[in-house]
Order: C-alpha cells, then structure tokens, then sequence
C-alpha cells in the first residue's frame, strides 16, 4: 500500500493530515491518555491544585483575598466585649482598684525625690523610707484637712437653716413673678427642700468612715510600692530589650504623670490661697473650709471649678446677699480662668497633652464607672489606657491624633531623646 494511501486510511483526507497540531496542554489532559495527563493527578486520585478532575485549569484565589484569621466584624466584637468585661470590673471593685491606682500615681511621682536621694549619698534603704514618710505626711495633711473641713461644715451649717428657709421663700416669690404659680413651683422644688439640702450637707460628715477601706487599702500599696521602687530600672531595661516601643509609651505615661500631680498640687495650693483671702476680705463664713474645697476640687478637670464655687456662693448670697455672691462668683472665675485655662496648661500641656474635649470625656466616664474618686483620677486613667492600648501599638498611632494636640507627638519625641541621651551619659558612672 503506498503511504498516501496509508494516511488516508489511518486519518482521512490528505487535508486533516496537513492540520496543525493541537497545543501541548490539550495533548496532555487525561482525556487523551497522555503520560503528563497522568502526571497531573495526585496518587490518589485527587486534582492538583488550581485544576478540576477533568484537568483543566481554574481559578485560584489571589493571596490578599485568602482568609487569614478573623475578621474585622468578629475582632471588634470581642474587643469590644472585653473592654466592657474589664471596665465592668473596675466599676465592681472600683474600692480597691481605685486606691490601688492612686498609691500607684503617688509613688511615681515621688520618684524624683527617691533619686535625688541616692544621688545625695544616702543609701537606698534610706532613701526609700524617707519617700514612704513623706507620701505618709502629704496623705495625712489632706486627710486632715478634709475631716476637718467636714467637720466645721457639718457644726456650722446648722446655724443657717434660718436663713436657708427664708431664701427658698424668696426664691418662690420671686419665680412667681415670672407667671408662675406658687403651687407649680413648690410641686417643682419638692425635692429641693431646705431640710434635704441640710440634711445632705450634714450627711457627707458622716460618710468619711465609710473611706476608711479604702484608705487602708491605699496605705497598703503604697507601702509596697514605694519597696518595689528600686526595681523599675532593671524592669524597665528589661522591658525596653524586648518591647522597645512600650517601654517608651511607659516613660511618657510616667512623666506625664509627674508633671500633672506636681502642677496640680502647688497650683491648687495657689488657687486655694487666693480663694480664702477674697472670701475673708468679702466675709463670707467658713472660708478656710471653702478653701480647703477649692484644693481640692482642682484636681477635678473642667467642672473642679464649679464644684467649689457653689458653696462659698451660696452662703456668701445667705449673709451678704445677692451683692456679695456676685462678687464671689467673679472673682473665683477670674482667679480659676487665668490660673487653670492660662498658665497651669503650659506646665503640664507638654507632658499631658490631651485636648480639652478628650479630658472633659475622660472626667465624665470616669467619674461614671469609679465614682469621685475616678473623677479625680480621670486625667492620669486616660493617660494610662493611652499608654498601653495607643502608644505601645504602632497600628494604633493613628488614634493619637484624635486624643492629643497637634504638637503632643513631636514634644514626646524631644523628651525620648533627651531621656536617650541622660542614659547614655550615665552609663559610664554606672559601669
């Protein structure tokens, strides 16, 4: 048989023998019986990756769009319910966890003097019972203090309950004047009867014993914690070997929390001053117990003010009248606006850093989930969950922006810089 003959028996027409092949891929699937098609199954029976059974190819999933873990939705969620879990818990034992928390801003900010003292000569045995009597004293000065204030508030107030009848009665006759019936302002006012007020005032006396766990809480820790000062360098070099980030997040809570308490105090003292000159020159009563109020409340953000202005106030408007409690409104707003909106901001703006929105927030929550006491520490708390949830986590470094002024980072920055530079130079002395 001649080979034209051959291939038009074995393919048909001369024509379909000219045709081109078909591809490489085609001639190999498992259709056709090739050795690569069999090589594209697994032993097992199974297709390879990116291939039906059939062979053929599809498509694969790109890397970005492959699931890794969980999702945003499902990650929130748990946050979220753990923040709520924890602050639920401190609103629980807000007691304990509230002094607690204090010894521990005490005890920082008394570091200074515990290195001032060691750099004196003294040993560090000494120096750190010289820091606990003097965290002893200042705490027993404002416990003092304060008893006594509620003390000569809870004698003298009674003495004005005259006077406290006779200003409701005014008040109801003069709000009668605007169209409002006598009836229609007493249902108002029922709740704010003299006696309520009197026995409201009276009442806070007798709630100082109620403080009293707390305070021994607060004398525990901050005994222990003034005996674990000498431990913070070698922790926090540990700390800065293997979380460099939150051992830095960890030095700007401290100084922030240095410069805020010092400030505070020796501005509150200047404020409380001042305070109880203008109320002796105008003669309001009581004015050493407004002053001590006055100190007080300053450590509270934003509504401090008002807190111990209403009293002075109020009994200034009972003895002198209505001249005299205008004069005391004016001048502790004067005296409060320049102090703590001018000048107190510019010693503890650098270390702080938090807007005026971000720490009137802070004041409210906190004094909602820990009571007075988170109200005065509402400032310090912030400055703490900052440190820790925003400042040691680079993927939070975003939500600073939303929590401090424009200039907070590069300030902080300055700050590492020269703590960088101090180590270094004392370094040497150490070796």
């Amino acid at each position: 048989m001649s080979k034209p003959e051959q291939g038009a028996d074995a393919g048909g027409p001369r024509g379909e023998l000219d045709a081109p092949a078909p591809p490489a891929s085609d001639a190999t699937t498992p259709d056709q019986g090739g050795a690569d098609g069999a090589r594209l199954a697994d032993p097992d029976g199974r297709a390879p990756e990116g291939r039906d059974p059939d062979g053929r190819v599809t498509d694969i999933a790109a890397p970005e769009e492959e699931s890794k873990g969980w999702g945003i939705a499902a990650v929130t969620v748990v946050s979220l319910a753990a923040a709520f879990i924890v602050l639920w818990g401190i609103s629980e034992h807000a007691h304990m966890v509230m002094p607690a928390f204090l010894a521990l801003n005490l005890v920082i900010a008394a570091q200074p003097l515990q290195s001032l003292l060691e750099r004196a000569g003294l040993p560090r045995w000494a120096g750190m019972i010289i820091v606990l009597l003097v965290l002893y004293l200042l705490l027993l000065a404002l416990v003092g203090m304060l008893v006594w204030a509620l003390w000569i508030a809870a004698e003298e107030i009674p003495q004005y309950q005259d006077r406290f009848y006779a200003l409701y009665e005014q008040s109801i006759e003069l709000l009668g004047r605007f169209g409002l019936s006598q009836d229609q302002v007493t249902e108002a006012l029922s709740g704010v009867s003299p006696s309520t007020i009197i026995g409201a005032l009276q009442n806070v006396a007798g709630q100082v014993s109620s403080a009293g766990g707390q305070l021994t809480i607060l004398v525990i820790a901050l005994t222990f914690l003034v005996f674990d000062l000498p431990g913070v360098s070698r922790r926090r070099e540990t700390i800065a070997r293997f979380r460099p980030r939150l051992a830095d997040a960890l030095d700007s809570f401290g100084d922030g929390l240095k410069s805020y308490w010092i400030v505070a105090t020796v501005f509150g003292l200047i404020v409380a001053v001042m305070d109880v000159v203008a109320l002796w020159i105008l003669g309001v009563p009581l004015a050493l117990v407004w002053g001590v109020l006055a100190f007080v409340t300053n450590y509270i953000p934003n509504i401090g003010f008002v807190l111990g202005l209403v009293p002075p106030a109020l009994f200034a408007l009972l003895t002198g009248g209505p001249g005299d409690a205008i004069w005391v409104v004016v001048i502790y707003s004067v005296i409060n606006l320049v102090m703590q909106s001018f000048i107190q901001p510019k010693f503890t703006g650098d270390a702080v850093g938090l807007t005026p929105t971000v720490t009137f927030l802070s004041l409210v929550f906190w004094a909602a989930v820990a009571g007075p006491l988170g109200a005065i520490l509402a400032v310090p708390l912030t400055l703490a969950f900052k440190a820790f949830l925003v400042d040691a986590d680079p993927r939070m470094a975003w939500l600073s922006t939303f929590l401090t002024t424009p200039d907070a980072d590069s300030k902080r920055g300055r700050r590492r810089a020269e703590r960088t530079t101090g180590r270094k130079a004392l370094s040497p002395r150490r070796g």
